[in-house]
């Protein structure tokens, strides 16, 4: 093999490093950059969840206000119905 052959081979060999080099070096900022667009969909999806909890709170406690106020308003409507029926009970005597 001539030198002017192995400098050419070699230039071939070292073009094509730079050129597999290059290629990684561009899979890895597709990488780099799929992982930063991943964290944002994890904090993102971390701030939605905060919310839902809250709001899911939010909602249990109103939840159980209007049990509350349900249960008083029933035990009232009863007393108001005995109350009515002792009333008619009483006259129609």
């Amino acid at each position: 093999m001539s030198d002017a052959s192995a400098i050419d081979a070699a230039s071939r060999r070292l073009s094509a490093a730079l050129d597999a080099l290059e290629a990684a070096a561009e899979r890895r900022r597709q990488s780099d950059h799929g992982e930063d667009k991943l964290a944002a969909q994890v904090q993102a999806l971390g701030t939605d969840r905060s919310k839902l909890a809250a709001d899911l709170d939010a909602q249990a406690a109103r939840c159980n206000r209007l049990e509350t106020t349900n249960r008083e308003v029933a035990r009232r409507l009863d007393l108001a119905i005995d109350t009515i029926r002792t009333v008619l009970d009483s006259h129609e005597r």
